[in-house]
């Protein structure tokens, strides 16, 4: 038996306790940022492949899950650090799991951001476009975006059974998905409260064929502005998916009225970041949406967001309070709304 000497018995120590540090590391990771050490994945229905997503460390028993839902570069990493920041900035991170799901595409090259895995064997594959408009995924199995998001929350729910609250929120691209998942998702598992809170999307899902005029100019149009609805004349196909309920998917599984009633049913609130309100650095106007159809709803985000929100005053009628924060300070930056204190009141109530 080889005898150490005192020096080597530390040397001896450390090599044992090295492991226990590097798992220590790991675990601490995943409630600072996004790392590939954050990164699970599930079987999604029907052999439809496979489903990854960031979460935080676990607490023993979490009450809640944020889920942040990336947008068109899939940048669930930066979605899932702002998640992070929101948590911590909240003092929720003991009771609060921070989650970020990943959809994988065909060809990353056109909707990739750096850090991000690519697709690997297995993995369910949309395309670039594809799963933000609800679209089924590509292969011989396929499933609709919405769908994986709803089995992403049964699966959350599995992990962890003490959750009896679900925020699903989204920022630019990923909140555009979100808003129009509302209408055609499923029922929440027993015991589980779900809400929304939909942030900056560029384009929006209307119930109803009219579409706002502000009573002055789109120019002078805050926070106080009135608007008037009406058809619009000269934009054929306005009204059609993804921008209203015309033309619906066979595979969304709803009709239009079954789709309006949902969503009006349903616990959403809404984001708008204060300077995403012209084509200024910031706003990445270059990537808004400028079809007829987008144009219909108004010129920059934040005028958008604000005129949905009259819509649904006007015209829908939600069952219950929605809630329209207008986050001072922050253009078209995820990790400005969402950790932002106003925010808080949306995304983790009181």
């Amino acid at each position: 038996m080889m005898r150490l000497s005192g020096r080597g018995w530390l040397w001896a120590l450390a090599l044992m306790l090295a492991p226990l540090r590097l798992l220590a590391a790991a675990e601490g990771a995943c409630s600072e940022r996004a790392d590939a050490a954050c990164l699970r994945a599930f079987e999604l229905p029907e052999n439809a492949g496979r489903m990854s997503y960031y979460v935080s460390d676990s607490t023993p028993a979490p009450q809640s899950v944020l889920v942040v839902m990336h947008g068109h570069p899939r940048d669930a990493n930066r979605s899932f650090d702002a998640g992070l920041q929101a948590v911590r900035g909240a003092g929720r991170l003991t009771d609060t799991l921070v989650v970020a799901p990943l959809y994988q595409v065909s060809d990353a090259s056109r909707c990739q951001t750096r850090g991000v895995p690519r697709a690997q064997a297995g993995d369910a594959v949309w395309t670039c476009a594809g799963w933000l408009a609800g679209e089924p995924s590509l292969g011989a199995q396929p499933i609709g975006s919405f769908a994986a998001l709803d089995a992403l929350v049964v699966e959350l729910v599995r992990q962890w059974p003490s959750l009896r609250s679900v925020t699903l929120a989204g920022f630019s691209a990923g909140a555009q998905m979100l808003q129009h998942s509302i209408g055609f998702a499923a029922d929440p598992p027993a015991g589980v409260a779900v809400r929304y809170v939909i942030a900056d999307p560029g384009s929006w899902l209307y119930f109803d064929p009219v579409r706002p005029a502000p009573e002055g100019s789109w120019d002078t149009c805050g926070d106080d502005c009135r608007f008037t609805f009406s058809v619009p004349q000269a934009c054929p196909g306005y009204d059609h998916w993804k921008y209203g309920v015309q033309a619906l998917p066979g595979h969304l599984g709803r009709s239009a009225g079954q789709a309006r009633a949902r969503y009006a049913a349903t616990q959403v609130d809404y984001l708008e970041g204060a300077l995403d309100s012209s084509a200024a650095k910031g706003t990445f106007y270059p990537i808004l949406d400028k079809s007829c159809a987008a144009m219909a709803q108004g010129p920059f985000r934040l005028q958008r967001g604000l005129a949905y929100a009259a819509y649904e005053q006007a015209q829908l009628k939600p069952q219950r309070a929605r809630r329209m924060i207008v986050v001072p300070g922050c253009a078209h930056d995820v990790a400005c709304v969402l950790p932002s204190a106003a925010a808080r009141v949306v995304l983790f109530g009181r």
